[in-house]
């Protein structure tokens, strides 16, 4: 049987051809792939000629092609669409790839080249350069300059964590997907119809009948906004905190205890005094004291805001007749009243406005008044029926292939992100990157179309964000390509991208009624961008916390009970009663799932400090699609990945650092005490 994760791909734009691959070819394909990916790094590391750019960095830039393919094709799949077998093949990569990881970075005869190369790297021209001092750091960060036990125990390190990684993944989806809540009849009284028709349509997907509430966050959020039964949204709310901390087998407590005390050891390891601070290190932040300050100017403000707020929400409560402390799942049902008197805002008002067809387009036409991009619709086979596909040129060159999933569904791992099959390169010929945007939307009944709050519309314009900077990528080497940047500069491009759906001349063209087509009264867009920043002291105050107890994990000793230091950290702050961290430890995917926002989920926030400031180039210009300010978006910040300090490239397009002041006048938090 010919495996087509090992063949040549003769699909529309070399896609990979998801009609024909099953869960069989999986373990084959990565078994092939690494015995190639290794007797590639062996004839690198056994050249024997001196080392240069070329045999050493460069071939390495180019190894083990097959086993790229293997494994974005493997990992978007198990995410999409997760089963049993899925999840035990995870596991069987996750130790196949740390085994091979640790002989890379252990090849002695490797990183003697490497570091070569490095040491003679002013020689060399600016990606070159830039793209051996990443990898020579990379290899020394990963443990590469250890001898004896302390190698051998990196190792172990590495590989346990990679295991606990995808087992916390893998409980908080298990948890996700058995847990429903079904509504009789009854139950159902006050809430919209578009609720109702999702509960429905859950309740379908399940194979039950009537209606019933699960942990998608598409679902739950607006039940907890509009049902009347305080009783519900306790038990709903409750739950979908709970998950990761319900005790058996998908309980991830211990597992992040265990995670908080292997990256202390790692970074001890490697002659750090926290794991914070090696995480840090190459980020735009460098310390953890500079990421503290920024979120403690923050915190402040929003924390009064969200204190006001509370006053406000406690005596609406009390005017229904109900007394004691406003609770968290009491929150976000009288916001969404207060919002309604206030601003005279229904979120059932807006929905029937916000069709996702409507503002998937609006994003690609934002993209091709900024960048003169054109989508064109792409028939292809593709991982999921709910996917859908395009091609994205200007003029005459294929800029990238996009794939986009939007719908929930069991199986799917919650939130929102973006991921490649295919980076950006010019190693040989110019390679285009195939970008996939996932998202967990309510799925509409069959043939109506699927609506979105605003919130939803602006995650979708902020995953695209994220894709433009995959599009736009202009470097020769994966290393440096697309969304390889600093971690807390890579959310620049996705949070600024925010800002066009807000532009009113995008909504007022997009933002059509699903019945009638009728764009969005004026009135009721006016109060919608009123009430933009709405609610911020809340929203501010649950992302602020998590940040902050991430970074106290991390900073320091790792804690015996991170949930003991979690509460003391909150304590600390002093969280208000009716708010809690909008990730809960056993379920911070962020920062327990891999290593990727560990110490790093301030990383949002750090790149809002940019993104208001970005904008406001546009502002300045008198245009949002002023053409000469997106000319130098594109070539200092999308097009250029990697290939340069953050802050450099940062300080090209827009002249200077900015300061906190524009986050905080975005948010509304500049008055607040």
């Amino acid at each position: 049987m010919t495996n087509p994760l090992l063949s040549d791909w003769t699909t529309p734009q070399q896609m990979p051809p998801f009609d024909q691959i099953e869960d069989a070819h999986f373990k084959p394909a990565l078994e092939a792939a690494l015995t190639q990916a290794r007797a590639d790094i062996a004839a690198i590391a056994g050249n024997p000629e001196p080392p240069t750019f070329d045999n050493t960095i460069r071939a390495m830039e180019a190894a083990g092609p097959t086993l790229n393919k293997v494994l974005r094709v493997f990992f978007h799949i198990a995410a999409i669409d997760s089963t049993p077998e899925r999840e035990a093949l995870q596991k069987d990569f996750v130790t196949a790839l740390s085994a091979y990881n640790a002989e890379v970075t252990g090849n002695e005869a490797l990183f003697a080249r490497i570091a070569q190369v490095w040491e003679a790297r002013a020689a060399l021209g600016d990606q070159e350069a830039r793209v051996a001092d990443l990898t020579y750091k990379s290899f020394t960060r990963g443990g590469a300059a250890l001898k004896g036990a302390e190698k051998d125990r990196m190792t172990e390190i590495k590989a346990r964590l990679a295991m606990l990684g995808t087992e916390f993944t893998q409980n908080i989806l298990a948890d996700e997907r058995d847990w429903v809540m079904p509504l009789a009849e009854a139950d159902l009284e006050g809430l919209p119809e578009f609720v109702i028709a999702t509960a429905r349509s859950a309740a379908e997907e399940r194979g039950l009948e009537g209606h019933v509430v699960t942990l998608s966050r598409s679902l739950i959020v607006p039940f907890l906004q509009f049902s009347p039964r305080r009783d519900l949204r306790e038990k709903a709310y409750e739950a979908w905190t709970a998950r990761g901390a319900n005790g058996g087998e998908t309980d991830n407590r211990g597992n992040a205890a265990e995670i908080l005390a292997l990256r202390e050891e790692r970074a001890r390891l490697l002659g750090y005094e926290s794991f914070a601070a090696y995480k840090l290190e190459p980020e735009m932040a460098k310390t953890p004291d500079a990421v503290r300050d920024l979120l403690m100017q923050v915190w402040a403000p929003a924390r009064a805001q969200a204190e006001a707020d509370a006053e406000v929400l406690t005596q609406m409560m009390q005017a229904d007749g109900i007394n004691g402390d406003l609770e968290a799942w009491d929150w976000r049902y009288y916001s969404e009243k207060r919002r309604q008197a206030e601003h005279d805002l229904d979120e059932a008002e807006l929905k029937p406005y916000l069709q996702l067809d409507r503002m998937i387009e609006a994003a690609f036409d934002c993209a091709n008044k900024l960048f003169g991009l054109e989508f064109r619709p792409l028939d292809v086979a593709l991982p999921h029926p709910d996917a859908r596909a395009w091609e994205i040129w200007r003029g005459p060159r294929l800029m990238a292939v996009f794939v986009g999933d939007y719908f929930a569904r069991g199986g799917k791992r919650s939130g929102a992100w973006c991921g490649s099959l295919r980076s950006q390169d010019k190693l040989e010929g110019d390679t285009r990157a195939i970008i996939t945007n996932v998202c967990n939307f309510a799925k509409p009944a069959a043939g109506q179309p699927a609506l979105l709050s605003f919130d939803d519309a602006r995650t979708l314009f902020h995953e695209f964000g994220h894709a433009l900077h995959h599009i736009l990528s202009d470097v020769t080497y994966p290393t440096i390509s697309g969304t390889s940047v600093a971690r807390d500069f890579v959310e620049l491009p996705s949070q600024l991208y925010e800002h066009w759906l807000e532009v009113p001349e995008v909504l007022s063209r997009y933002a059509t009624h699903a019945e009638t087509g009728a764009p969005m009264p004026k009135a009721l867009l006016d109060r919608m961008l009123g009430a933009a920043t709405y609610d911020m002291g809340f929203q501010t105050v649950e992302y602020v916390a998590s940040a902050i107890v991430d970074l106290a994990f991390h900073d320091g000793a790792a804690p015996a009970d991170p949930m003991a230091r979690q509460a003391e950290v909150l304590a600390d702050l002093g969280l208000p009663h009716a708010i809690r961290m909008r990730h809960a430890t056993p379920h911070f995917a962020h920062v327990f799932a891999g290593d990727g926002y560990s110490s790093g989920y301030y990383s949002y926030m750090w790149s809002e400090v940019m993104d208001a400031d970005a904008f406001a180039a546009f502002e300045e210009a008198g245009d949002p699609f002023d053409r000469e300010v997106a000319s130098r978006l594109e070539a200092y910040i999308l097009s250029t990945g990697g290939s340069v300090e953050a802050d450099r490239l940062y300080t090209e397009f827009r002249g200077r650092l900015p300061g906190v002041e524009a986050l905080l006048k975005g948010r509304g938090l500049d008055k607040a005490a």
